[in-house]
């Protein structure tokens, strides 16, 4: 089985090829990132050199390599490739409209082309909206409100219409905020932990009321691969974790795990159109028969933990070291 994991040095794209090369000792994992700011290939040191990996540097806007990789006989398609960074898109909306849908554009074109047994389209619940009461269902309506999910939701729909369209095997998954081991430091969690770690401010936007769904990222990867085999052509399917909690909540937690007094807490202006809450009903995929670990506090607790265990990963990143090696390492492959 040859699968082409797009995206796969980011959080969530390395924390689903470790995954797979884990629980799939059959698949030949092949990994295409551009490796902007937030891939980082010291995500996958401990699978760099498994024989089942392979790494490509490259953009999935990219036609021409697209289509060479796709030509090799892939079966299954993950594209976690995205610009998400929700404040980057408010200041400089250019980049996710060419990574989050040209980018999926020539994915789709090349998985039409030479034939694909699963297209994996990874989206986010922000395509939604905001919800002040109740969950989300997949047949809601979608009212993205800034130009980074805007851009996941032009995405999310033109994988859909090659389903439609050209009966091209795709899934859609809106999956909720992902937490857990390397994730890249401008995230709440990591910014939080690590911020806190070096006893910096916190700038937490607006009251710190808005309420997010946290999924941990191997309950995430878990989901896919369950999909990839059980999910339906043409479906999207919501994947949550069940963990509603505020800003603040989550704020004061990882201070309390990490013994830090709450005067780091620094209220800061709040972003341009930041949506209230986020919520998520995954009745349809709980049905099915896969369902979150559970245990927020525990897996927060092993996330914060593993962030000071490994201190020295977040550092180099904070600091820009890790980017300048790579990239001469893998500037002649």
């Amino acid at each position: 089985m040859k699968v082409l994991v797009t995206g796969g040095a980011g959080f969530i794209g390395s924390n689903f090829v470790r995954y797979a090369l884990s629980n799939h000792t059959d698949w030949e994992v092949i990994n295409l990132d551009k490796l902007t700011y937030a891939g980082n290939l010291e995500n996958l040191k401990d699978v760099e050199s498994n024989p089942k990996y392979r790494f490509v540097q490259g953009d999935i806007a990219d036609e021409e390599l697209v289509n060479k990789l796709f030509s090799e006989g892939i079966d299954y398609c993950l594209n976690f490739a995205a610009e998400t960074h929700v404040d980057r898109s408010i200041g400089d909306p250019k980049d996710f409209i060419v990574t989050d849908v040209q980018g999926t554009y020539a994915l789709l074109e090349a998985a039409k082309t030479h034939g694909v047994k699963r297209f994996i389209q990874i989206s986010t619940d922000e395509v939604y909206g905001s919800i002040q009461e109740g969950s989300f269902v997949e047949t809601d309506m979608l009212t993205p409100r800034n130009p980074y999910s805007a851009s996941k939701a032009g995405a999310d729909r033109l994988a859909y219409s090659y389903h439609a369209t050209y009966g091209l095997p795709v899934v859609v998954t809106r999956a909720s905020n992902n937490f857990g081991p390397y994730q890249y430091p401008e995230k709440l969690i990591p910014l939080f932990v690590t911020n806190a770690v070096d006893d910096q401010a916190l700038p937490l936007y607006g009251d710190g009321l808005n309420v997010r769904d946290w999924l941990f990222v191997e309950d995430h990867c878990s989901a896919l691969d369950f999909l990839l085999t059980n999910g339906v052509d043409g479906e999207i399917y919501n994947v949550g974790g069940g963990n509603e909690c505020t800003n603040i909540e989550i704020t004061k937690k990882v201070l309390a795990q990490l013994k830090k007094s709450e005067d780091l807490i620094k209220p800061v202006k709040d972003r341009q159109g930041h949506d209230r809450r986020y919520s998520l009903d995954c009745s349809k995929l709980i049905a099915m028969g896969w369902k979150p670990s559970g245990g927020f506090d525990e897996l927060l607790e092993k996330t914060i933990h593993w962030y000071v265990e490994n201190e020295d990963w977040w550092r180099k990143i904070k600091s820009g070291e890790y980017k300048e090696y790579y990239l001469k390492q893998y500037a002649n492959r």
